[in-house]
């Protein structure tokens, strides 16, 4: 029998190719996605995703979706809290791990294996160390599709949100901008590829900006 693994779920492009690869091999299988909204504005936060996208990510893969809610500029103390009862909840229900998408940065690995040291579960980092550009270059490759939900015009330019992450947007690219966004220069949605039973429907709304920085892209219905 696999063990469960819950998976943590931004709605973009690492956290996809995460579950895909945890997914892929023979011990582990997902129980659920875990995502967190601002309570506000009931989107994720930074990526900007609606829930109801959300929703119809996890019902195209087939999975639970999981909630928590929390304010606008909560402390860590109340998204620790919170997340703390969520993986107690699915401990008891037989999962074992918990799957993230991170792929270099070591601070936010170190908090991530701190905050699960005494929940019982192991955190599992499937992407860790690999690549960034043949890791973009595989997520093309593989057919999954993706739209820029937003960008930090502090490293790379606005025109680049509301672009679908295909091959040529990976060549327009400018250097020093990591092909996958590890460093936040955009954050992406996915609507289609592997594990999808089908894709996902939207269209794109207004882009404004945020903070004079941030560049969001409004997903909204069909």
């Amino acid at each position: 029998m696999r063990e469960k693994a819950i998976v943590s779920w931004s709605g973009g492009k690492d956290c996809a190719m995460a579950l895909q690869a945890l997914t892929s091999g023979s011990r582990y299988e997902a129980a659920a996605i875990l995502t967190t909204f601002v309570r506000e504005t009931d989107r994720v936060v930074m990526h900007g995703i609606p829930r109801f996208l959300i929703e119809a990510q996890a019902r195209s893969l087939g999975l639970p979706l999981e909630v928590i809610l929390l304010p606008e500029k909560a402390p860590n103390a109340a998204y620790e809290e919170a997340m703390a009862e969520v993986l107690e909840k699915y401990r008891l229900r037989g999962a074992t791990a918990v799957v993230f998408g991170d792929l270099h940065l070591e601070d936010v690995r170190r908090y991530r294996e701190s905050r699960l040291a005494a929940s019982g579960l192991t955190p599992l980092f499937p992407l860790w160390g690999r690549d960034t550009r043949s890791l973009a270059a595989r997520f093309v490759h593989d057919g999954y599709r993706a739209v820029v939900t937003c960008v930090d015009t502090d490293q790379l330019d606005g025109s680049f949100a509301g672009r679908t992450l295909d091959g040529a947007f990976l060549a327009d690219l400018p250097a020093g901008v990591d092909p996958c966004g590890e460093n936040g220069e955009f954050h992406t949605f996915v609507f289609a590829g592997p594990g999808f039973r089908e894709a996902v429907d939207f269209r794109i709304g207004t882009i404004s900006l945020r903070d004079g920085r941030f560049l969001d892209v409004d997903l909204l219905l069909p």
